[in-house]
């Protein structure tokens, strides 16, 4: 194995001679052809034996355009294209992974405690859009104190504007942010500044413009189940196994990312003897262990532990090292902004569910869930540590997903999210900040993408149609407030408002998020390999006020105080002395201690002995 290229047994593969292998697997077509479109040569590719079909060639180099022709003369993109020439629907381009020099070989990533993520949009964070306008907010990113950005799916998608979660070409990075070379020139100057990178990918489904699999390999998809979004991914079929094998490999090893967050895999549907997680986690493991620190971090609904890290487990063992904590985001959003629509039913009793939500992972455990008819979810998760939970006040789908995509900033006081903020960024649970969070921002993040025909106005009517139960939305005239998705005006609407130095609000905050930040670093992150998991405690919950530890090796307690009603409460007997304190906000004499109760809006962070009963 090269460093920085990954072998892959599809799509085009420069040879050590100088030619060119191209492989697809088009089992429903008897004949196949290359099309190299820089001079209109239509070369036949040779059947290779269960569905394959290959050609070498001296004809094509690293530049080239290329798509395949079907048995029709239907021209498609390759489906493991490294970069398209324009959109999902044109040529592939034949790329060389060595031709980019990295200049950080050395770089062996860091250790999961030390993460703190920050999840960016890479077409909204910057003026211009694309990655080297991430790349050139970098130093800003490692002033604030995070250790990693986020980016949301980068796989090519159809149109110039998308979240990213209507990819169709997995492997090939979005013309409309940059060449395959600006993404890793991102990569490699975050690590010169200490900054892993991880990549959001989408495993559960393809978007419904330029998939099209499904003319020369149906075998991809299956009827046996649905997702929300589309067929669903027949994992049964062992070449589909591979391709999702090898894609996750290719972005950790000829991008040098760091982490993948797999979105949403409870839409992944696999009855398989192994689960098709199990498969990417042991590919990962075996490729990586030993040679540099990558994580795998899960979004599931349905709050399965059994898929995540648990004590006394080996370090390279093949599982995940943490999970997206939706379960805490819904308990501090029921607290902060008094909703209970939706989902957010399940957390009306909001402050047990968040103390329980941070001493044990799951808020929900295998508890019967009121919006789910009472259908049980999720499963234990007290015995796991800390750190494999990623907990967050926002992020692009609790923020994109509302009607009009309004922040927190926007439904709470401000105090409140400070203390919020606070509470998340000082707890031993992995943090997770949205871009822009850092200094308050109140633009909003909408959902956006560039259908357009008969798609495009299905998009409008399905967004319009999911806010018809709630109350606001009940009368359709309501309804045609809601922006359109398809609209250049909501895209544009949604890039971040980066402040002018001469906002001496945004600085003030900007600077509240850099100190509990440097608090983290300082006090919170040497501590965390030493706590013990599973021993996460609720000590006390009064209104809005709450008081949780875990135990550290030691002996002693990390204990976190946190109260975000607006008046005073005392959540247990007694609070621990100031004098044990490693941090107070707001502080003052009011702070906590003893019988003293909690001043509205404040929180506390202490290393002490076991409370007295």
């Amino acid at each position: 194995m090269t460093e920085y290229r990954h072998a892959m047994p599809f799509g085009a593969a420069l040879e050590a001679d100088g030619s060119v292998r191209f492989r697809l697997w088009a089992p429903v077509q008897p004949a196949v052809c290359l099309v190299l479109e820089d001079d209109d040569a239509v070369l036949p590719m040779s059947p290779c034996g269960d569905g394959w079909h290959e050609l070498r060639t001296a004809r094509a180099a690293a530049g080239s355009r290329y798509r395949f022709a079907l048995g029709d003369g239907f021209r498609v993109p390759d489906p493991a294209s490294r970069c398209q020439v324009d959109d999902v629907h044109g040529a592939s381009l034949v790329i060389d992974p060595a031709a980019y020099v990295w200049q950080c070989p050395s770089w062996r990533g860091r250790p999961w405690f030390e993460t703190v993520l920050y999840e960016l949009h890479v077409g909204t964070y910057s003026a211009a859009g694309g990655f080297d306008g991430v790349r050139r907010r970098l130093d800003h990113l490692h002033r604030l104190g995070v250790t990693a950005l986020e980016l949301l799916p980068v796989a090519d998608f159809p149109g110039s504007r998308n979240w990213g979660y209507d990819g169709v070409l997995p492997f090939a990075p979005d013309r409309a942010y940059g060449h395959p070379d600006d993404l890793k020139r991102l990569i490699d100057e975050a690590h010169l500044r200490d900054l892993m990178v991880f990549m959001d990918v989408v495993y559960n489904h393809f978007g419904p413009d330029g998939n099209y699999l499904g003319l020369f390999a149906p075998e991809f998809f299956t009827r046996r189940f649905a997702t929300p979004w589309g067929p669903a991914v027949d994992f049964s079929q062992a070449t589909v196994r591979s391709f999702f094998v090898h894609n996750a490999l290719y972005w950790l090893e000829e991008f040098c990312i760091d982490g993948l967050r797999f979105d949403a895999v409870h839409a992944i549907h696999d009855d398989s003897e192994r689960h098709i997680l199990d498969e990417i986690a042991a590919a990962v493991a075996g490729r990586f262990a030993g040679r540099r620190a990558v994580h795998l971090v899960l979004e599931n609904e349905d709050n399965q532990s059994r898929f995540l890290k648990s004590p006394g487990t080996q370090p390279t063992a093949p599982r995940y090292d943490a999970q997206w904590n939706d379960d805490i985001h819904h308990a501090f959003h029921v607290l902060l902004s008094g909703e209970t629509d939706g989902y957010y039913r399940d957390y009306e009793a909001a402050a047990p569910a968040l103390a329980r939500g941070l001493a044990e992972g799951f808020i929900y455990q295998g508890d019967p869930s009121p919006y789910r008819d009472g259908a049980p979810r999720g499963a234990a998760s007290r015995h796991l540590a800390p750190t494999a939970f990623v907990d967050f006040l926002q992020n692009h789908d609790q923020i994109g997903n509302r009607a009009f995509g309004d922040r927190l900033t926007r439904l709470a006081p401000e105090a409140a999210v400070r203390a919020a903020t606070a509470a998340l960024l000082l707890s031993p649970h992995i943090p997770l900040l949205f871009m822009g969070e850092e200094w308050g921002s109140r633009q909003p993040f909408q959902f956006f993408c560039a259908f357009d025909g008969d798609l495009g106005q299905a998009v409008r009517d399905g967004r319009r149609r999911e806010f018809a139960k709630f109350a606001r939305f009940a009368d359709p005239t309501a309804r045609q407030d809601i922006p359109d998705p398809t609209a250049l005006t909501t895209f544009l609407a949604s890039k971040l408002d980066w402040p002018e130095p001469t906002d001496a609000g945004a600085a003030e905050r900007l600077a509240f998020t850099r100190d509990l930040l440097e608090v983290r670093q300082r006090s919170v992150v040497p501590l965390i390999p030493n706590l013990v998991a599973g021993s996460g405690r609720v000590h006390g919950c009064d209104g809005g006020a709450i008081l949780v530890s875990w135990r550290h090796q030691s002996g002693n307690r990390l204990m976190l105080a946190l109260n975000l009603s607006g008046h005073p409460a005392r959540p247990a007997d007694a609070l621990p002395d100031p004098g044990h304190a490693l941090y107070l906000w707001p502080g003052g004499p009011a702070g906590p201690g003893g019988s003293v109760a909690l001043p509205p809006y404040s929180v506390g962070l202490f290393l002490a002995a076991e409370p007295t009963p």
